[in-house]
């Protein structure tokens, strides 16, 4: 027998956009203390961030492509930055 299903809240672009800023300035933060330098630390952070972004969409079955920004646009800007970061290296 099914249990009642619990909904998963969805979140405002607005929301995403604050989570992605908050997370881009721990990330920022976190490799300022790296032993690699920066510029390594902070691409390798992002790879790291990306993987996770498409883990949690996967899990909570967002949209690839919704009306709303989701964590694949997250995992999608993530790699982008780190990638771009990764070049300068």
């Amino acid at each position: 027998m099914d249990g009642p299903q619990r909904a998963i809240p969805q979140f405002t672009s607005r929301q995403v956009l604050g989570r992605f800023v908050l997370r881009l300035a721990l990330l920022a933060t976190f490799a300022n203390f790296g032993n690699q330098g920066f510029v390594v630390t902070f691409s390798t952070l992002l790879a790291l961030a990306a993987i996770f972004c498409s883990i949690v969409g996967t899990l909570r079955r967002e949209a690839l492509l919704g009306p709303e920004l989701t964590h694949w646009d997250e995992a999608a800007v993530n790699a982008a930055i780190g990638y771009a970061f990764g070049a300068l290296a």
